[in-house]
């Protein structure tokens, strides 16, 4: 029989975006809730307990809530809410954070789907520490550059409405008071003594990532180059070959730029590592949308249900 999966906030951009990466495979059975019954808490219990896997795309109590209705010890949960992230008993769905990862994934029950602009922060910082390259007390900072859609269906109507404000067309960095709802993912997940100086930012343009760490080579341990900061990054995402999601780039020539939107409509991620010998910068850049949350999802779901780890996701 084919797995049961249900959407439980379909309608939502997250929802949405693991909808259509879902709605044409033949080897799943979708459940749809009616559009009269989509407040229903019964009809809501009744999908969520006969699905074998749930995605909760729900604002945080909500997705709460929906834990708390499902009653059935084999449907399994994958959760791209804030809730859970850093809950006992949920693993965090980054399968490429550290060895055993993956697998820790496939067998869980109960998954927290990370959030984008710690995705991007996790996936630079957590290897340089594991390895012991990045003292797990050193203080950092993160600029994290994104598209309005990661604002959800209200962000997006104001950037796309015709009499919208005029300074929306500029770069809006916000999360001001350091207290930005992915902090405490980013700290708990690279195991940091203290979370990173954290710089969201906000620009005009549908949908793509860039999350950049700044660092100072005297601040890593065991390396003493650019070329060693990339190798050893490397090294670790070696571990997923082929159709990996996770990339590092070769060193970028002193000219090159970066663009927030270049990974706009993959699901993939790639690391660059450009600078000197004496101050670098690595950055992340994926598209929110996809690596920072429905194609991670997917990618999430297809481990647990025991499919190829990238079907129906775009490379």
């Amino acid at each position: 029989m084919k797995p049961k999966v249900y959407i439980d906030g379909k309608d939502g951009t997250t929802g949405l975006q693991i909808y259509d990466r879902l709605a044409g495979r033949t080897d799943i059975e979708l459940l749809l809730i009616g559009e009269d019954k989509r407040k229903d808490p019964a009809e809501r219990k009744k999908l969520l307990n006969a699905a074998d896997l749930v995605f909760l795309c729900l604002p945080d109590d909500a997705a709460r809530e929906a834990v708390f209705m499902i009653e059935n010890p084999d449907t399994r949960v994958i959760d791209a809410s804030t809730a859970h992230r850093t809950a006992p008993g949920w693993t965090y769905g980054f399968p490429e954070v550290r060895p055993g990862q993956r697998a820790a994934v496939a067998s869980s029950r109960r998954i927290a789907n990370p959030g984008c602009h710690a995705t991007g922060f996790i996936s630079i910082v957590s290897p340089l520490v594991q390895m012991g390259i990045l003292p797990a007390d050193t203080p950092l900072s993160c600029f994290s550059l994104t598209g309005y859609s990661g604002g959800g269906k209200k962000m997006i109507a104001q950037y796309e409405s015709p009499d919208r404000e005029a300074l929306l067309g500029s770069p809006c960095p916000y999360g001001l008071t350091q207290s930005h709802k992915h902090l405490p993912e980013m700290q708990a997940v690279c195991g940091l003594a203290q979370p990173p100086v954290f710089v969201p930012i906000v620009d005009d343009y549908y949908k793509g990532m860039a999350a950049t760490v700044p660092f100072h080579m005297h601040q890593l341990r065991g390396v003493s180059t650019l070329r060693q900061v990339r190798e050893a990054l490397a090294e670790h995402y070696a571990a997923y070959p082929g159709d990996a999601m996770v990339e590092v780039a070769p060193l970028e020539p002193p000219t090159a730029r970066l663009y927030g939107a270049e990974l706009a409509g993959s699901d993939r991620l790639r690391l660059v590592v450009a600078g000197n010998d004496q101050r670098f910068t690595v950055t992340a850049l994926f598209d929110n949308l996809g690596k920072g949350a429905s194609g991670a999802a997917v990618q999430n779901m297809n481990l647990v249900l025991g499919f190829a780890e990238t079907t129906g996701l775009s490379l």
